[in-house]
């Protein structure tokens, strides 16, 4: 999947250095609501056993780990998971995060709506989620801008790296 001067694709072994690099240039933003992947890549070698367990879960189709790149540098500027999949329905849960120095570029935006219609078309998901901190409003934006419906707050949803369980909103979006 591409946009502009983006590419989106599924992380490779590879990527080892690029995705620890990432991490860590953006870990104190990341602490809190992305708490899993931030305290499996505290180290190379961590990030690197991440990184395999990750890429055996998309074989298993149970985990789908994107990366983007822009394409004029190389650079690893961004990652989104397509996770908790229930293949029943189906339907999934979408979290990301984009580099502290590319946000507000529309680039979350682009990439959360070409995820949404490859899951759409090519494996006919009826739904996807997104689970956003109501102090998040960057992500409520991005989220009512790729047609995501505010479904509600499930108080008490989620455990920050502190030990502070705090509400969550879902978003929604159905394939229509």
């Amino acid at each position: 999947m591409e946009f502009e001067n983006y590419n989106i694709r599924i992380i490779k072994k590879e990527d080892t250095q690029s995705y620890f690099e990432l991490i860590e240039n953006n870990r104190p933003r990341l602490e809190d609501f992305i708490s899993g992947i931030v305290s499996k890549t505290k180290c190379i070698q961590d990030t690197e056993v991440f990184i395999d367990e990750i890429i055996e879960k998309n074989t298993n189709e149970a985990y789908y780990p994107y990366v983007i790149i822009e394409t004029i540098s190389n650079e690893m500027i961004g990652f989104f998971d397509v996770k908790n999949i229930d293949w029943n329905i189906p339907k999934a849960e979408i979290g990301y995060f984009i580099d502290k120095n590319h946000t507000g570029k529309g680039i979350a935006k682009n990439t959360l709506n070409e995820i949404v219609s490859h899951f759409f078309s090519n494996h006919k998901f009826s739904k996807f989620l997104l689970r956003i901190h109501c102090e998040n409003k960057a992500s409520i934006n991005v989220a009512e801008k790729c047609g995501f419906i505010n479904e509600g707050t499930i108080r008490r949803d989620y455990k920050k790296t502190n030990g502070e369980i705090v509400d969550m909103m879902y978003f929604g979006k159905i394939n229509n």
